[in-house]
């Protein structure tokens, strides 16, 4: 059974198609594809294929059947802006209070595109909340995002206070994935955050985008739950009818890397033959399968090598870092690296940003800085809390990191161990201290920072004179992340780990020094020198 289809993920979508190639030899095997909002008859048509009725009916007809299961939904009455907002986050503050004032009772789901709007969004709120008259209902606001430590996620679902209304300010994980009662009011900005590919730059980015039909949909279902709701879209319902109708697949706009890895371990070699709910571009496999070959993942007829392919393959990391991990023994840091792979598949969620307190929470990050950079300081991070934090629950608590995270880094550095021990590969555990630096030098650090070059070439960037960073091609600006170790920090060359977009800059987070002539030794398949 695949719940949630129509999210249309790299999994889901690359499930569906390894089913369709297994139920050509098993004939007996039964799928169910189901979903909130699913085009049923697209899916049904891709399991119906090439196969045809001997009666001459709809082939589909004979491969399965729709289902359709009603939910009680109550009456949504939709609003739309008469003219675009010039800034949706202040218009959804103004929405906010129009509600509380003017509507009954019931709590309010806003949605936003990330944390940093929903902060400043619950800033603008507690702002305005003095100038209302004391007698007045209070509003409690409460934000929901995938950063958030369970704990204070587990707050939406509270009842609210006597006398008071509930303002979740959520992403786009409150669209499908959890259910709040008690909420009457949605609050629909229009945007989404989608990760995108770009193969012309080989670089990944979290961008703001709008949402589709079918999203905006889902998202004024959350007014319906449990009684008649309202839902205000903060944008004109001409715009509503240029939504796209579906939110575009993944798999067509993502670094196909990963999925051509697992395709290839599975002995699935034909990649273009394979048999895709929808076609990803060519150039997406391209790109794909140009990194795959520079890594040493795949030969010069993209076979999977071996052993290095077959195991990057089986490391449940994204493949630059399973590069890293597997370089590490020849490099002596094999522990170290173990560590920062584990800290680094959590992006960043290990910090709290507690509100009003930037300041302190800055402070306790440089208590672990490293001057070469961020993949080092998270080293840092992960060793002082396996001989501190572990013991001392309120450690986590005073360095402003998350205590659950932080578990969850160990279990995952803990299975990456034992997937090495079943290759054959012994693990030398080195956490004496909790400071690198001190641990193994000078000679530890850089050659920690030439391991990660042998993964991370592709992601590498030039600082220019401004302070900003350029792709080796110069065809991208880039700019150290606020939260960076690297911001406003001089280095010639680094290389860096993930990017982020707003509307006016693109930012790069773990960012780490690198030397030039790295990229050249660890990557001459993927690297030349002009003449």
């Amino acid at each position: 059974m695949v719940d949630e289809a129509h999210e249309r993920s790299l999994s889901s979508d690359v499930l569906l198609g390894v089913l369709k190639k297994i139920r050509k030899r098993r004939q007996d095997l039964r799928i169910i594809v189901s979903s909130a909002t699913l085009q049923a008859e697209d899916f049904l048509h891709f399991f119906a294929g090439d196969s045809s009725d001997e009666n001459g009916d709809n082939p589909s007809d004979s491969v399965g059947r729709i289902v359709s299961l009603e939910g009680r939904m109550f009456p949504v009455d939709v609003h739309y802006l008469e003219k675009p907002a010039d800034d949706y986050v202040e218009r959804a503050v103004q929405t906010v209070f129009d509600i509380h004032t003017k509507e009954p009772q019931g709590d309010i789901l806003v949605f936003l595109t990330g944390q940093e709007e929903i902060n400043l969004c619950m800033e603008m709120i507690a702002d305005r909340k003095p100038s209302f008259p004391a007698k007045a209902q209070e509003i409690l606001s409460l934000p929901l995002y995938a950063g958030l430590s369970t704990e204070h996620q587990m707050y939406v679902f509270e009842p609210a206070p006597e006398d008071t209304r509930k303002v979740i300010l959520a992403t786009n994980i409150a669209e499908a994935s959890v259910t709040i009662d008690g909420i009457s009011y949605v609050i629909d900005c229009g945007f989404v955050k989608l990760r995108a590919y770009n193969p012309t730059t080989g670089i990944e980015t979290l961008t703001a985008t709008p949402v589709s039909k079918a999203s905006a949909i889902q998202r004024a279902g959350r007014a319906g739950r449990t009684k008649p709701g309202k839902c205000y879209r903060l944008y004109t319902e001409d715009d509503y009818g240029s939504l796209d109708e579906t939110t575009v697949p993944e798999i067509q706009r993502s670094n196909l890397a990963p999925v051509i890895l697992q395709l290839k371990c599975l002995g699935i070699d034909n990649i273009a033959r394979f048999d895709y709910l929808t076609p990803p571009p060519a150039k997406l496999i391209i790109r794909a399968l140009e990194l795959l070959y520079s890594l040493g993942a795949l030969d010069d007829y993209a076979k999977l090598t071996r052993p290095l392919g077959t195991r990057m393959a089986e490391l449940a990391v994204e493949p630059m870092m399973a590069k890293v991990v597997l370089s590490a023994t020849a490099f002596g840091c094999l522990s170290e690296i173990l560590s920062i792979a584990a800290m680094t598949s959590l992006q960043g969620v290990v910090w709290f940003d507690h509100k009003g307190e930037n300041k302190a929470t800055e402070t306790a990050r440089r208590n672990f800085a490293v001057e070469e950079g961020d993949h080092l300081t998270l080293l840092n991070v992960y060793q002082a809390f396996v001989t501190k934090g572990k013991k001392e629950a309120s450690w986590c608590k005073s360095n402003y990191l998350n205590f659950k995270s932080m578990a969850r880094v160990v279990s995952i550095r803990n299975q990456l161990k034992r997937h090495l021990e079943r290759f054959g590969i012994d693990v030398e555990e080195s956490l004496a201290a909790n400071d690198v630096m001190r641990v193994g030098g000078p000679d530890k650090a850089e050659q920690i920072r030439r391991c990660l070059t042998t993964g991370y070439f592709a992601h590498a960037a030039k600082m220019q004179p401004d302070g900003s960073f350029r792709t080796v091609d110069g065809g991208t600006v880039l700019h150290a992340d606020p939260s960076s170790l690297m911001f406003n920090r001089k280095a010639d060359w680094v290389i860096f780990h993930e990017v982020t977009e707003t509307a006016s800059k693109t930012f790069i987070k773990d960012v780490t020094k690198i030397e030039r002539e790295w990229l050249l030794e660890y990557a001459s398949d993927f690297y030349r020198v002009k003449a």
